[in-house]
């Protein structure tokens, strides 16, 4: 019998992957706090203006909009919406519904 593999430590195996320290992020979601707070369409980012304009933010119920958010690599404020609505039951986008959203870009948030 063979004492060496008997006594061989498991977590010494090489071929183990390590699991990222931070979960990916999606790029039509907008994030507050590390939560996902709501999906975007037609993003216009406009970086000589410092603004990102979104067609629709849909799923916005969470979205504290005088709160700084996430979107992508940016950090935004949401500066002006231009129309707000619950949208029916029935509806493929549930929740608040955010049009002609225009946001100031703050920055680029931490990775």
């Amino acid at each position: 019998m063979d004492v060496s593999a008997k006594n061989a430590d498991p977590s010494q195996n090489a071929a183990t992957p390590q699991a990222p320290l931070t979960a990916q992020r999606e790029n039509d979601a907008i994030y507050q706090n590390g939560r996902l707070v709501g999906r975007v369409l037609e993003p216009e980012i406009d970086g000589g203006a410092k603004e990102i304009r979104f067609g629709e933010i849909y799923n916005s119920d969470n979205l504290l909009l005088p709160d700084e958010c996430d979107f992508q690599r940016y950090r935004i404020v949401v500066r002006k919406v231009a129309f707000a609505s619950k949208v029916e039951k029935d509806s493929l986008h549930k929740g608040r519904i955010l049009r002609g959203v225009m946001a100031e870009i703050l920055g680029f948030r931490e990775q």
